[in-house]
């Protein structure tokens, strides 16, 4: 009896290792996020509430919570969303549809985009956008021996973002609208859907965004602010003129934490959609580029568990993860420093908003899953 061969030492890491490569930059984004949306509303909270914290307590607890929810979604095998996809994607479609019953949805700045009950404030577009990776991450995984045929690969996922698109128009939201057609888009090219497929239709969209633009007295609007602010000046174009002054003033260090000048009821909604510009005036181009250094390790990271998975649902939902966030980070970073038309849209784990937040932090927890499971 020749000699027992010795077991082949496994070279995956357990699945309680943390990966701090994800964790890191998360948390650090967060820390920041929650320290600045204090400096950015402290103003606004008392004013408004009589309470200078308001804003800095409640995204503390929801930064709380979603830490936590993040580390105990890292311990759920990944695999177990595939049986669950339409599940979570009916789910969308009631929240979405519910937004449309009076009384149910929140309307505020002109679009109704939250639900309210009991006191309890949730954005259905945030879960939209977490079934639709799934499903898409699914849906091509299943698909992959007939993936190239228009009516298999193609034409039904393309069905489904026009289902999820009506609903979140009624809203309205262009912006998320936008975001996740090209998540899909990614998504689709990486899940090996023909390119001539996905160039023809995207020709083919341009005019209808075209269309949807001039059709709009407000979104024509805002694409003539974009393409010349200082032409409105004391109209649409005053949000983008502050926030390229708050850049401006705050130079290479910035002016420090709460010495910020634009935020003082100049610069709108300071805490949601342009708390990047606050950043920029006080922080300086420093803080800046240390931003956009951290989501560039997410985004490194992310990319490198989508290419090291073994099944393809996994890489493509590792993908679909990491496109989604880096997505609506530069979509943001580029309204604010008026590279792209203005757009109602948070900074991934900065913005103030629990429901973005907490998203979020449930799809670092997934893609933290995917990184630590072993190959079967």
């Amino acid at each position: 009896m020749g000699k027992p061969q010795q077991a082949k030492k496994s070279t995956a890491r357990p699945c309680y290792v943390c990966d701090y490569t994800l964790l890191v930059p998360v948390l650090l984004l967060v820390g920041i996020g929650v320290a600045m949306i204090y400096s950015a509303s402290c103003e606004i909270a008392l004013k408004q509430f009589g309470n200078e914290y308001y804003f800095f307590e409640k995204q503390l607890i929801f930064a709380g919570l979603g830490a936590m929810v993040m580390l105990l979604i890292r311990f759920i095998p990944y695999r177990v969303y595939r049986p669950l996809t339409y599940l979570f994607f009916i789910v969308a479609i009631v929240l979405l549809s519910a937004l449309l019953i009076n009384g149910v949805g929140q309307s505020a700045g002109g679009a109704t985009r939250w639900l309210r009950l009991k006191g309890i404030s949730f954005q259905p577009t945030e879960f939209a956008k977490l079934a639709l990776i799934i499903f898409m991450a699914y849906s091509l995984a299943k698909k992959q021996d007939r993936v190239e045929e228009l009516n298999i690969g193609f034409l039904p996922h393309v069905l489904i973002l026009c289902l999820l698109s009506g609903l979140i128009i009624l809203q309205p939201d262009f912006g998320s609208i936008v975001i996740m057609w090209m998540l899909a888009w990614a998504v689709m090219f990486a899940g090996r859907v023909r390119a001539l497929h996905l160039t023809v239709t995207f020709l083919m969209i341009l005019p209808v965004a075209a269309y949807l633009i001039v059709s709009s007295p407000y979104r024509l609007k805002r694409f003539m602010i974009f393409l010349d602010p200082w032409r409105y000046p004391l109209d649409e174009g005053y949000q983008i003129i502050h926030s390229l002054m708050a850049f401006g003033s705050g130079g290479l260090l910035g002016k420090g934490f709460g010495q910020g000048y634009q935020k003082l009821f100049y610069l709108p909604a300071p805490h949601t959609d342009f708390i990047f510009s606050v950043i920029g005036e006080e922080g300086g181009w420093l803080w800046v580029l240390i931003v956009l250094g951290l989501y560039l390790i997410i985004l490194w990271r992310g990319i490198e568990i989508a290419r090291a998975r073994t099944d393809f649902f996994g890489s493509l939902l590792a993908l679909g993860i990491t496109v989604a966030i880096a997505l609506q980070a530069a979509v943001n970073m580029g309204v604010n420093l008026s590279l792209l038309p203005t757009k109602g849209l948070t900074l991934p784990f900065l913005s103030y908003g629990g429901t973005s937040l907490l998203i979020n932090m449930v799809l670092i927890g997934i893609l933290m899953n995917i990184g630590m499971a072993r190959a079967k």
